[in-house]
């Protein structure tokens, strides 16, 4: 006995604000069976293209549109037969589309990563069922579609199966240990006694340790340097009768002092800046270990203030002095360099007017400070001369905002504008 059937109309689901939107391709006709999910059409916006799934399962009765045509959400697509009793679902939206935009750089050449699965070659590649429009998102990405899985039981591959295989794919290149130094190209060998007297100095182990240490840090994380000043009028002057009172003492405060305990009040306001990355997780310290550079004739040492948040500014003073002492006569251990959260470069006492600090790693920030110089600023009636002291801030973008910079920099120079807020 025959079974009676019923015809039921495919229309255009929800796809969102696109009106009048054109049909690059029509992947069925008549007599095609179809499947629930399957892709009957390709349209084209001026953003992206997307694909129509099918909401129902039948044989195509009859198509009502072609390439060319333009289509609105519940433009009818086709009428289609299927077998009484089946129950049409609700028609899913379209399929979110791989935007170029949002597939990171390092997607854009997957297919030259050795296919996990041996049997699976480019040699060989397997049959591919794809629209146009998905293979030119491929070939635009760099992905080989034979290797792509389809999720689908008719094996015709969609953009999200696309999307899945490229995030696997730098997942799998993400996970295998890199050369640091892999991509910067080699310096040609240049004979320099050509052009005079030369003299060859081997470097010290510290500036081989720490040369190895900056290249490893500048090119794996990605700085972005933030320049502010602070006016330091009043806390010059309060950093001079401080030392003017303890002078019997032999305590020197020097600018460091200052910026070590002003930057921990920032830092516990905002602690993004006292954290550090490990894989995929963001660790936040509550601990404040403060490291300063310390120039001495064997290169540049970091040793690390630790707990800084409990000690006041003559102990920081003392300790810092004490630690750079050591650091020159090259007698520091591996405790007093190990473990810092945040990092400080002064150069104050040298000169200069400016420079961007590298971080020191796994540290996700560190500030530098120039020279302080007195400069005309606007005291509401007139310009007044005022004590300057220039700041900048190198911080990792992967873990710190540019919002979140500004606001830790003005913060600081608040701090050191007026030093009573420091002690909230």
């Amino acid at each position: 006995m025959s079974v009676a059937s019923t015809v039921r109309e495919l229309r255009v689901p929800d796809i969102g604000d696109f009106k009048d939107v054109p049909v690059i391709e029509v992947l069925i006709k008549a007599g095609d069976i179809v499947s629930k999910e399957a892709t009957l059409l390709v349209l084209e916006t001026d953003k992206a293209t997307l694909d129509v799934p099918s909401s129902l399962d039948g044989v195509v009765r009859e198509l009502k549109l072609r390439v060319g045509d333009k289509v609105n959400k519940g433009s009818l697509i086709a009428l289609l037969e299927a077998s009484p009793g089946e129950n049409s679902a609700p028609a899913p939206s379209v399929q979110s589309p791989v935007a170029i935009s949002d597939v990171p750089t390092e997607a854009l050449h997957a297919q030259t990563i050795p296919p996990e699965n041996p049997h699976l070659t480019v040699d060989a590649p397997r049959p591919v069922r794809a629209s146009p429009s998905l293979r030119r998102v491929a070939r635009e990405l760099g992905v080989d579609l034979s290797r792509v899985t389809p999720r689908l039981p008719n094996a015709r591959l969609q953009r999200e199966d696309v999307e899945r295989f490229v995030r696997a794919e730098m997942t799998r290149a993400s996970a295998r240990p890199r050369d640091a130094n892999a991509c910067v190209q080699a310096r040609p060998k240049v004979d320099f006694a050509r052009f005079g007297v030369i003299e060859r100095q081997a470097l010290s182990r510290i500036k081989r340790i720490a040369g190895a240490n900056l290249t490893h840090n500048w090119i794996t994380i990605p700085h972005v340097t933030n320049f502010d000043e602070a006016d330091i009028t009043e806390l010059e002057a309060f950093r001079l009768r401080l030392n003017h009172e303890n002078s019997k003492d032999g305590i020197k405060l020097t600018m460091l002092a200052f910026l070590i305990k002003a930057s921990v009040a920032a830092l516990q306001r905002y602690p993004d800046f006292n954290a550090s990355l490990d894989g995929e997780e963001v660790v936040y310290k509550r601990y404040f270990h403060i490291g300063f550079a310390a120039d001495t004739a064997s290169g540049l040492f970091v040793p690390v203030i630790r707990d800084a948040d409990k000690k006041g500014l003559l102990q920081i003073a003392r300790e810092a002095a004490t630690l750079a002492q050591i650091a020159r006569e090259g007698k520091l251990k591996p405790d007093h360099t190990q473990g810092g959260t945040f990092s400080i470069s002064s150069l104050g006492g040298i000169g200069g007017t400016g420079f961007t600090p590298i971080i020191n790693a796994p540290e996700v920030a560190i500030l530098g400070a120039a020279r302080a110089d007195q400069k005309p600023k606007w005291g509401g009636t007139g310009f007044e001369p005022r004590l300057m002291l220039p700041l900048y801030l190198s911080w990792d973008h992967r873990v710190i905002d540019g919002a979140a910079a500004a606001r830790f920099l003005a913060y600081l120079s608040l701090l050191l504008t007026d030093f009573r807020r420091a002690l909230l």
